[in-house]
């Protein structure tokens, strides 16, 4: 299966966190998964498939096998990426431009922005007269730009600037008097007057592509996470059943710590965990948590090479080089001894390579959410991902070969059974 071709056509449809949770809840409606409501009861059918959406920007789905289960095995990623998202009152004019006023979403390499088609999608609140319903839109064009200041006024430009999210970073999108919100409900083909409140985002317009000598390279926008969302959908929906409970969560809200209703640090595994559980479960929540186990799927940091010495010598990664599993002494990657032997042990049996990444000991690394979810849903967890290049910038480049690495690793982890019988006992059949 074309898995490349599948992955660039996914980022390239979703801009924001909400069009690539309504992309994949597409990808998983397509295969026989059932939505479920949040508001309502659930009634689960034994080998059924179902999906739940909160705030239209996460989504946790799961397969319930034909008996009842006892632990679950779950997959977790995420749905956001760093970029710039409008302020309410964005709209302004400056010296006979109409500019758009933003703050930073996450951790981005801002320069990356200047001088590159930039466009804007979302989400927008419409007043229907009945009520208020959200809708996503992606104006899909080439309208906005931010500028660089040429290098005639800033000499010392290619010696490392200081940028300033207010004065720097603010795009044009048209002359004095365009109307955004205008734009927005035109293409929503409602009034302006209906548009009652709005969560919009610049986007970068560059296309994913394929690059190297041998086409080996993938470059896009959003690698992280996306590849990884990607990749532990398509394994959800290929694997072949189990005797477990298999579960997806794409979370949002990662990129600015996950403190939020939909984020990895909110309720929202947990309660759905305990709804099945109750529906479906041979054993309570708390006895199934402690036999589950969990991959946090977000990407990892690739050798750069050109400087190769800001990273540990021992413990690197190359792209194309297979899954990456992160360690941190200070646990801002779960992964430990147990859970390392598990997936290891997982990957060996689907034959698929894999490397280790550490950090130097005195350059302190990013974070992700398998450690913020144990919070909440406690489980043996290892933290994986596919090795990148230029992590947050507004474009990325990963392996090509990675992406069907990390689909078979899923798929093996979610086809055999891993069971954590006590503490330190774990036992894994097909």
């Amino acid at each position: 299966m074309d898995y490349i071709e599948e992955l660039l056509t996914f980022i390239g449809r979703s801009p924001t966190a909400f069009h690539a949770v309504g992309n994949i809840v597409a990808m998983l409606s397509e295969r026989g998964f059932r939505a479920l409501n949040e508001c309502e009861d659930w009634a689960l059918e034994p080998g059924g498939r179902y999906y739940v959406t909160r705030n239209q920007s996460s989504v946790i789905a799961f397969r319930v096998p034909e008996g009842e289960a006892d632990h679950f095995q779950i997959v977790a990623s995420h749905s956001d990426s760093p970029c710039f998202k409008l302020k309410p009152a964005s709209a302004r004019t400056i010296n006979g431009y109409a500019t758009l006023n933003v703050e930073k979403y996450g951790g981005m390499i801002m320069s990356t922005w200047f001088d590159r088609p930039l466009s804007v999608a979302g989400r927008a609140i419409v007043n229907t007269g009945a009520g208020f319903e959200s809708r996503l839109v992606n104006l899909d064009r080439d309208l906005a730009l931010i500028p660089n200041v040429p290098i005639h006024f800033n000499r010392e430009v290619n010696d490392g600037v200081k940028l300033n999210a207010q004065v720097d970073m603010l795009p044009v999108y048209g002359a004095a008097g365009s109307d955004l919100t205008a734009l927005v409900a035109a293409a929503l083909g409602v009034r302006k007057e209906q548009i009652a409140g709005a969560d919009l985002y610049l986007v970068n317009r560059d296309q994913p592509r394929l690059w190297g000598a041998n086409r080996e390279f993938i470059a896009a926008p959003r690698l992280d996470d996306l590849a990884c969302a990607f990749a532990s959908a398509r394994a959800l929906e290929e694997a072949a059943p189990s005797r477990h409970m298999d579960v997806l969560c794409v979370f949002d809200n990662e990129e600015v710590g996950s403190g939020t209703r939909q984020g990895a640090d909110s309720s929202f595994l947990r309660e759905v965990l305990g709804r099945v559980a109750a529906a479906r479960g041979a054993r309570s929540l708390e006895a199934m948590l402690a036999r589950s186990m969990m991959l946090s799927a977000d990407n990892a940091h690739a050798v750069h090479p050109n400087h190769p010495e800001k990273y540990d010598a021992d413990n690197r990664a190359v792209m194309n080089g297979g899954v990456v599993v992160k360690f941190n002494a200070s646990q801002k990657y779960t992964s430990d001894g147990v859970s390392q032997a598990i997936f290891e042990g997982v990957c060996a049996r689907a034959g698929v390579p894999v490397q280790r990444f550490a950090n130097r000991s005195d350059i302190p690394g990013g974070s992700t959410l398998g450690n913020i979810a144990n919070t909440h849903a406690s489980m043996s967890t290892v933290d994986i991902g596919l090795a990148q290049l230029a992590m947050h910038s507004a474009n990325e480049s990963a392996g090509a070969r990675d992406v069907e690495y990390m689909v078979r690793a899923i798929r093996a982890f979610q086809e055999m059974d891993i069971v954590i019988e006590r503490d330190g006992l774990i036992r894994m059949r097909n």
